[in-house]
C-alpha cells in the first residue's frame, strides 16, 4: 500500500487533534477540580458516587428529621415543665386550703386562685409550635385539642402519636397526644380510691390509703361501714363483711391487701367508698376542687366534707404530677435517642463526603504533570513532523 503525502498530513492532524482534546481536558479537570466531568470519562467511579449520594441525600433527609423532632420534643419538654409547676402551686393551695383556720373569704381567693391556675393549664394543653400545630391534638394538629367545661374540659383532639422516621429502620414518637397527657390520670392512690358518703354526718377524714399486698386485692370495690361510733365493718361488692373491727382515729383499716386510714370521729351510719382507680382529667380534678373551695360549709359537718375533698384533690394532684413526670422522661429519652442517632448520621456523612471526594476530585500534582508532558508530547510531535516533511504550512500549525 502506498503512503502519500496527504495520508500522512490527515493522520498528523488526526493525533493533533487528539493531543489537543486531550490538553482540553486536563485543564478543565484543573478548572473544575474534578477528575471527570461526565460518566462516560469514568463510569466505575461515577457508578459509586452515584450510589453514594443517594445514600447521602437519604441520610441528611434523617438528619433534618432528626432536627424537626428535637424542636417539637423541646417545645413539649417546656410544656410539661410548665404543667408540673403550675400542679405543685395548685397542690400548695390546696392544703393551705386544708388548714382549719381558713375564712370563707380566703377559701375564696384560693378558689380564685385555682382558677387562673386551671386556664394557665388550658393555655399549656393548646400550645402550639412554630407553624401553628397544637402539639398536643395527635395527629389532628390543626384543631384546637381542649376546651374548658362546667365539669372540666373537652378533647377534640385524637389518640395519635405522630412519628418521624431518624434512619432507614429506626423512627420516633415526637409529639404525646392530649388525651394520654392530661385525660388519662388514675384517681387515688392508682390502684383504688377512697370517697366519703355524701350523706356523712360524722368528722371522719380520709386519710393515707396503700396497697400492701397486691396479690390479695382483686380490684373490686368495698364500703367502709360504721355500725355504730367507734365499730366498722367492710362490705364487699356483693354486700359480705370481709372484716370488722373497732376504729381507732388515724389507724389504718386493712382488708384484702388493702390499707385505709380514717381520722376524726365518724358518725355510726357514715360510710366510705373504695373503688378501684378510674381515669380522670386533670381539669376534672381542678374544677372539683374549685367546686369544692366554693361550697359553703355544712351546718351539720362542718369543714369535713371540705377536708375529704381536698384530701381527694392532693391525691388525684399527685397522680397527674406522676404522670407528667412519666411522660417527660419519655420525652428527654426520646431527645436523647435522636442525639445519640445524630452523631451516628454525621459520622455517616463525613465518610461518604469523603469518599465522594476520593472519587471525584482531582490530583492537581498528577494533572500538572500531565498537561505538561501534553504540552510537550504536542510541541515536539509539530516540530518533528515539520522537520521530517519540511512543509510550511505546519510551521503555522505550531
Amino acid at each position: 500500500m502506498r503512503i502519500t503525502q496527504g495520508m500522512e498530513q490527515s493522520q498528523f492532524l488526526s493525533s493533533l487533534n487528539e493531543l489537543e482534546s486531550n490538553i482540553a481536558t486536563t485543564q478543565n479537570g484543573i478548572s473544575s477540580g474534578l477528575a471527570y466531568t461526565t460518566a462516560s470519562e469514568n463510569p466505575v467511579s461515577a457508578g459509586l458516587v452515584s450510589g453514594y449520594n443517594q445514600v447521602l441525600a437519604q441520610s441528611q433527609q434523617f438528619t433534618s428529621n432528626g432536627q424537626s423532632a428535637q424542636g417539637s420534643l423541646n417545645i413539649e419538654d417546656n410544656a410539661l415543665t410548665q404543667v408540673q409547676s403550675q400542679l405543685q402551686s395548685l397542690r400548695d393551695l390546696a392544703l393551705e386550703a386544708n388548714n382549719a383556720t381558713e375564712s370563707g373569704a380566703n377559701l375564696s381567693a384560693i378558689a380564685t386562685q385555682a382558677q387562673q391556675i386551671q386556664q394557665s393549664l388550658l393555655s399549656i394543653a393548646n400550645t402550639q409550635d412554630g407553624s401553628g400545630n397544637y402539639i398536643f391534638a395527635g395527629y389532628s394538629t390543626q384543631t384546637q385539642p381542649f376546651a374548658l367545661t362546667a365539669t372540666g374540659a373537652t378533647y377534640s383532639g385524637d389518640q395519635g402519636q405522630r412519628q418521624v422516621q431518624l434512619a432507614a429502620a429506626q423512627t420516633v414518637v415526637v409529639g404525646d397526644n392530649g388525651d394520654l397527657v392530661f385525660n388519662q390520670i388514675k384517681t387515688g392512690n392508682g390502684t383504688f380510691n377512697v370517697t366519703a358518703g355524701a350523706a356523712n354526718t360524722g368528722s371522719g377524714i380520709i386519710g393515707a390509703t396503700s396497697v400492701t399486698d397486691p396479690a390479695a386485692y382483686g380490684g373490686g370495690s368495698y364500703t367502709i361501714q360504721f355500725t355504730a361510733p367507734g365499730a366498722y365493718q367492710v362490705l364487699n361488692s356483693a354486700n359480705v363483711a370481709v372484716t370488722t373491727g373497732t376504729y381507732t382515729s388515724g389507724q389504718a383499716i386493712s382488708f384484702d391487701g388493702l390499707q385505709v386510714t380514717l381520722s376524726g370521729t365518724p358518725a355510726a351510719g357514715d360510710t366510705f367508698a373504695v373503688a378501684p382507680s378510674t381515669d380522670q382529667s386533670m381539669f376534672t380534678t381542678v374544677q372539683n376542687l374549685i367546686n369544692a373551695l366554693q361550697q359553703p360549709p355544712s351546718t351539720s359537718s362542718g369543714t369535713t366534707p371540705l377536708n375529704n375533698s381536698i384530701a381527694g384533690a392532693v391525691d388525684n394532684i399527685d397522680q397527674a404530677l406522676d404522670q407528667i413526670q412519666t411522660v417527660q422522661s419519655s420525652v428527654g429519652a426520646r431527645l436523647n435517642t435522636i442525639t445519640t442517632q445524630q452523631s451516628a448520621a454525621t459520622a455517616q456523612q463525613t465518610q461518604l463526603q469523603q469518599s465522594i471526594s476520593t472519587l471525584q476530585s482531582l490530583n492537581y500534582p498528577q494533572a500538572i504533570t500531565s498537561l505538561d508532558s501534553q504540552n510537550t508530547t504536542l510541541s515536539a510531535a509539530m516540530q518533528a513532523y515539520t522537520l521530517t516533511e519540511g512543509l510550511s504550512l505546519f510551521k503555522y500549525l505550531s
